[in-house]
């Protein structure tokens, strides 16, 4: 049973929402973030769109901090994401799984 649900919310065909905590080196810019929102080449296909929210630039840091949402889940595609913007991931951290946050779940 604990393998069909994580199968249910995390197979890409069943567009589950997955949002993603993202470390990523440089500070982004608003044409960057409209690529991600709208979609990016990466491999052989063309991502969906996604809702992408910047958190925190760190100029002395010279690294961005973003919320972004997906529906996909394909393999490392939030880290292909955002080298196809040219930025490399620093950390990455799924956040939220079907709108349920890490937070949310109690440890046993």
């Amino acid at each position: 049973m604990t393998g069909d649900f994580v199968y249910k919310v995390t197979h890409p065909k069943h567009e589950i929402e997955k949002t993603y905590t993202v470390t990523i080196k440089g500070i982004v810019n608003n044409e960057e973030i409209e690529k991600l929102r709208i979609g990016v080449k990466i491999d052989d296909y063309i991502t969906k769109p996604a809702k992408v929210k910047i958190l925190k630039t760190d100029e002395e840091k010279n690294q961005s901090r973003l919320e972004i949402t997906i529906h996909e889940g394909k393999n490392r595609q939030v880290r292909k994401m955002c080298e196809a913007i040219n930025h490399k991931v620093l950390a990455l951290h799924r956040s939220k799984i079907a709108g349920i946050g890490v937070k949310d779940i109690p440890v046993r």
